[in-house]
């Protein structure tokens, strides 16, 4: 196949580091193809200081780069897979999922040692209602503070905004080679990470079999099998950014294990369970423990979120 693929790609240096990746990998597995990138300024981008509960919360980072992909203006669009809804636009697929990162979050303090040793009454920022509840759930005096932001921005506001900690992605700071900035990585037993965390979704056109066929260099199947998991529980619960809902999916000895939680945005009720399946059906491992967490009451909780 001799074709030339743009890809669409937020402008962060964090976006473009992955779409670099994705760019570089296409090009290594495929000599002929050649691949551009295309920069596009998308809703969240452009507003970063309303909460992303409020800008519309998932899609506020993919929107813009779906349209101009339906357009024809570019081939492949590269997402932090978290940002991506479980429903795409009628006429994309998701062509591929990247190997995952860790898909933990990480505490950095300025100087407290863990997550434990934080004072009492820390001020801590996050952007996330699933961070802000599950850490209030353990933690009930923390201060939360929105951080809104790009990756390098978020991490300058920890002094400049004399905050004591935030919270980020292990991942996106592993890529940006800032780990060395992580106090801790915080266990799955406080924070189960957001759908998708860790893990690059590549969406193309569903019509695009040369795209289609191409993209497929990028999959890692055992990723895709869990991330598909982690979103079917997200689809069934109905969930978004709104409620807190937290999902770990992964391939253990040949089984699927999911762990997902959904939490009241105080923290203080949060129902949890976790399911097991055959790798080769996430779906219905997604669905039957969202299920199970709707039975045991957490229906109630998204009704008030």
């Amino acid at each position: 196949m001799s074709r030339r693929l743009i890809i669409g790609t937020r402008g962060s240096r964090l976006a473009l580091w992955q779409a670099e990746w994705a760019k570089a990998t296409l090009q290594d597995h495929l000599s002929d193809v050649e691949v551009d990138l295309k920069v596009i300024r998308t809703s969240g981008d452009q507003d970063q200081t309303t909460p992303l509960g409020q800008l519309g919360g998932r899609g506020v980072f993919t929107k813009e780069i779906e349209r101009a992909l339906l357009a024809g203006e570019v081939d492949v669009a590269v997402h932090s897979l978290k940002d991506l809804p479980t429903d795409l636009p009628e006429g994309l697929a998701l062509g591929a999922v990247s190997p995952r990162e860790d898909c933990r979050d990480a505490l950095i303090a300025r100087a407290a040692s863990s997550f434990a040793a934080l004072p009492q009454g820390a001020r801590v920022g996050t952007g996330s209602l699933r961070r802000r509840a599950l850490l209030l759930h353990v933690r009930p005096d923390l201060r939360m503070q929105d951080l809104r932001g790009n990756l390098d921005t978020r991490l300058r506001k920890l002094k400049a905004e004399g905050l004591d900690a935030i919270v980020l992605a292990v991942a996106g700071l592993s890529r940006m080679g800032w780990a060395d900035r992580i106090t801790e990585r915080l266990p799955f037993s406080v924070c189960l990470p957001d759908a998708g965390q860790g893990a690059i979704g590549i969406e193309v056109r569903a019509d695009d079999a040369e795209a289609l066929r191409a993209v497929s260099v990028l999959n890692d199947a055992d990723t895709r099998r869990s991330v598909t998991a982690e979103r079917a529980l997200l689809k069934a619960l109905g969930g978004g950014c709104q409620v807190p809902i937290g999902a770990w999916g992964r391939v253990e000895s040949g089984r699927l294990k999911l762990d997902a939680v959904v939490a009241s945005v105080d923290g203080k009720r949060l129902i949890r369970d976790r399911a097991e399946g055959a790798r080769e059906g996430p779906e219905e491992v997604g669905q039957g423990l969202a299920e199970r967490l709707l039975q045991h009451g957490a229906e109630d909780i998204l009704k008030i979120g």
